[in-house]
């Protein structure tokens, strides 16, 4: 196999990446590159926040000692924030009672963080915590809706973009195939 020309470029990047991931470790992010890594970073540098460590618990807190939850979107691909992929009364337990940080991306550009409270997600929570007690079964990543979180939240940090995604390029649109028609007629 040989390597792609743009690969030369990257090497000559990985110095800043290094140095980035050195700042991540530094604020006790282990890798820029997962579970949102850089953006974690970027968030927590802007509002001043500490990372909790683990996976299980709360993702920050501020100088009080005040718990977040904290999510991410990038809204070039989705128009909404993902929750967590096990949902049940346990997790909304804890989720009610922390407070919300929203970071709104336009691919790699921090565009917005919004903050909101657990009242003003208890909408949300309410809805699937009856779907829970209906369904009797983790609900799998319950989305917020960045709209909401514009609508409800309080802007921290940036100016809230217009939500609509971006389009994607135009491709040629060939006609359907018709099976019954031979391709020279």
């Amino acid at each position: 196999m040989k390597a792609h020309p743009d690969k030369m470029k990257m090497d000559a990047l990985m110095p800043s990446i290094r140095e980035y991931q050195q700042l991540a470790m530094k604020h006790g992010i282990g890798d820029i590159f997962q579970d949102n890594g850089g953006k974690l970073l970027q968030v927590v540098l802007t509002l001043g926040l500490t990372v909790l460590p683990g996976r299980e618990g709360n993702d920050a807190k501020d100088e009080t000692g005040r718990e977040f939850e904290l999510k991410s979107v990038n809204i070039d691909l989705t128009g909404s924030f993902s929750t967590h992929h096990h949902l049940n009364p346990t997790i909304l337990a804890k989720y009610r009672q922390v407070g919300w940080i929203f970071a709104t991306y336009r691919g790699i550009e921090l565009a917005c963080i919004h903050g909101l409270e657990p009242l003003q997600l208890e909408p949300l929570f309410t809805k699937w915590e009856e779907k829970w007690h209906a369904e009797k079964k983790d609900i799998n990543n319950p989305k917020i809706p960045v709209s909401y979180v514009i609508e409800n939240g309080k802007l921290l940090y940036g100016q809230s973009p217009d939500i609509k995604r971006r389009p994607k390029k135009d491709s040629p649109k060939k006609p359907p195939i018709d099976p019954f028609k031979a391709e020279d007629e």
